[in-house]
């Protein structure tokens, strides 16, 4: 049966007030700031002595002081209380900031507006936790990551809509104060009605005694998020996304100005298909994960964020039209669709990016510490953007042109992925996997939730390629130990990518019984630590695509680790230019076509007290049945 649309999530209370809640908070953030900005930035005089500049830079970092300040303090707060709750707290909290900003737009008071902004970058700071550790107590598994994908393409699109209305409301002469002031006083109450039908979510770790201290609260959550490697790198790729957005975003306003020669409709246009990028890339998430954590797809993100960044600055290159014009007139010109199709695709792939992060954490991380880990994620991002600016501002003193600076961020971003994914192989590996089946085959996975989300368990399967640990590897919702003959290590590319994913070399015992012992050693040692380890219990490929005698290999494993066997086979690699048959393999292969079909069917899991070579091998011929 075909699982459900993660759109039908927004049906469901668990989801759809918790959305509503999010997009309309992220909304009213940037209908207020987009006002409050437009404003300054044409009628300074009559508000303040300062530089119109001056406060329009302003304002968005008094926006992310507060997750650098109270972050830690938020984190514990949402793990200490229960989340609907907080939810509802919150929301009241931003109804009282809207009263106030209120009173500000009003009497023309700029200090009230500005305590304002901070004010909802405090509102922000606390939801923060909340919302991305409200997921995966409501989420099914194999449900978060389309609900991520929802919720980062309601989180963007509010921030469009926000920027878009923000901008025009203010812009009515005589009662654009009034209409702004009004507005976000109204989205704040309908955030706070819908907040009310968000079922109970309890605390996680009531008990938390809470340290108030941010700085030494702050440190703690970092030291504990590094002590999981894959958690930590995921908050750090994270943070640099935030990185990248922010450096390639702030360059927007001038870009469209002064390169593109472009009047204030042809920003919001920037940002709408940026926004519009972001939106899809991460509702196409799911489908392209299967319905389960991909991290396979960060390496992919990665890469089209550079890629599409490079052809940014030779598209900006390329344009060469010096007439001022408004967004229809620059649509019409010669090189405008390249630049809305990178800036698009930078989007998309930053979507695919960053939406796998959001899940890996939410699934590796520990329950009772997520929020705190969130919290600890939001002061990482807030630097890094801070440092964007700081970066951007240093590159465009050295004489860059702001197409240069596009190009050079695609440039870091291609530096940065590589030391990521060489500090965490799993993330390439993943990559791999999920280019095998989704460009050269089809991947059909049947009962594959019987692979057990956590826990030990030995997988045994039938042999027929080179490629089978990759397959495999792609189906499963975590890690896998492979068990694999030790000659494939010395094959130059396949020998690197299992060295990568920690697979464990065996050999037969005439050959070397000292690597043959040491395996089931390595083998005992994972299970011990509550790892999957895989094996092919053939000891080879076959050459005829029929199933060979299983080893007696499996007792001796099952007789020191007493943990479930779960029989898996393969259908459909057999043929495959790197299986073993004897035909003629280049015309087998292309005979089956571009996209061939496999499959990999996973059966019921065997106690350790039921476990033979003989039942075992029964169960994967069931399992394989007339495929090869």
């Amino acid at each position: 049966m075909s699982k459900p649309s993660q759109f039908s999530l927004l049906t469901q209370r668990r989801f759809a007030p918790f959305f509503w809640v999010q997009f309309l908070g992220a909304f009213n953030d940037n209908l207020f700031k987009t006002a409050l900005m437009v404003v300054l930035a044409f009628e300074a005089a009559s508000w303040t002595s300062m530089s119109a500049s001056t406060v329009t830079n302003l304002i968005p970092g008094l926006f992310i002081l507060p997750y650098v300040v109270f972050s830690a303090t938020a984190g514990q707060i949402a793990d200490k209380f229960e989340k609907a709750g907080l939810s509802r707290l919150v929301k009241w909290l931003e109804v009282g900031i809207m009263l106030m900003a209120g009173a500000g737009w009003m009497t023309h008071t700029l200090w009230l507006l500005i305590a304002a902004v901070v004010g909802m970058g405090v509102h922000s700071t606390l939801f923060g936790p909340v919302k991305y550790a409200y997921l995966p107590q409501q989420l099914k598994p194999e449900e978060l990551m389309g609900g991520n994908g929802v919720i980062e393409m309601g989180t963007f699109v509010g921030i469009l809509l926000g920027q878009v209305l923000g901008a025009v409301l203010v812009a009515y002469k005589g009662v654009g104060i009034e209409l702004v002031a009004g507005a976000t006083l109204a989205v704040a109450v309908i955030g706070l009605l819908a907040s009310y039908r968000i079922p109970l979510t309890p605390a996680p770790a009531p008990d938390l005694k809470i340290n108030w201290n941010p700085v030494s609260e702050t440190m703690r959550n970092l030291r504990f998020s590094k002590q999981n490697r894959s958690v930590f790198l995921s908050m750090l790729g994270n943070s640099w996304f935030w990185f990248y957005g922010a450096l390639i975003l702030a360059q927007f306003p001038v870009f469209a100005k002064d390169y593109l020669h472009g009047d204030h409709s042809v920003f919001v246009l920037l940002l709408t298909v940026f926004s519009l990028g972001v939106g899809t890339g991460s509702l196409l998430c799911e489908r392209l994960s299967g319905h389960k954590v991909e991290i396979g797809l960060v390496p992919f993100g990665s890469i089209g964020l550079s890629l599409f960044g490079v052809d940014l600055y030779f598209a900006s290159q390329g344009y060469t039209n010096a007439a001022a014009v408004q967004w229809l007139g620059f649509l019409a010109q010669d090189g405008a669709l390249r630049i809305l199709f990178d800036i698009v695709m930078i989007g998309v792939f930053g979507g695919f990016f960053i939406v796998p992060l959001f899940a890996l954490i939410q699934v590796r991380c520990e329950p009772a510490h997520l929020s705190r880990t969130i919290a600890g994620m939001n002061i990482l991002n807030a630097l890094f953007m801070v440092a964007a600016t700081g970066v951007a501002i240093a590159l465009l003193g050295q004489g860059f042109t702001i197409p240069e600076l596009f190009l050079a961020t695609a440039v870091m971003n291609a530096l940065v992925a590589a030391y990521i994914f060489s500090l965490v192989p799993e993330f390439l590996m993943r990559f791999l996997a999920w280019m095998l089946i989704h460009t050269l085959h089809r991947v059909k996975t049947i009962d594959a939730d019987r692979i057990p989300e956590t826990g030990p368990a030995v997988l045994v399967c039938n042999h027929v390629s080179y490629v089978d640990a990759i397959v495999i590897g792609a189906a499963s919702p975590r890690p896998i130990r492979f068990v694999m003959d030790h000659r494939i290590f010395k094959t130059p590319l396949l020998g690197w990518i299992f060295r990568t994913a920690k697979a464990i070399p065996i050999a037969p015992a005439k050959e070397d019984p000292w690597l043959m012992e040491k395996a089931f050693i390595d083998i005992a040692q994972a299970l011990h630590e509550g790892d999957l380890v895989c094996i092919f219990p053939e000891g080879r490929l076959t050459s005829t695509g029929e199933l060979n005698e299983f080893k007696g290999g499996i007792a001796k494993i099952i007789e020191r680790s007493k943990v479930p066997v779960i029989p898996m086979a393969l259908r459909g690699l057999w043929g495959h230019l790197l299986s073993r048959s004897k035909d003629n393999v280049f015309e087998r292969a292309f005979r089956k076509g571009w996209r061939s079909r496999l499959a990999l069917a996973v059966g019921q899991p065997v106690a350790p007290l039921d476990v033979t070579p003989e039942l075992l091998r029964t169960q994967v011929s069931e399992l394989r049945g007339d495929w090869k």
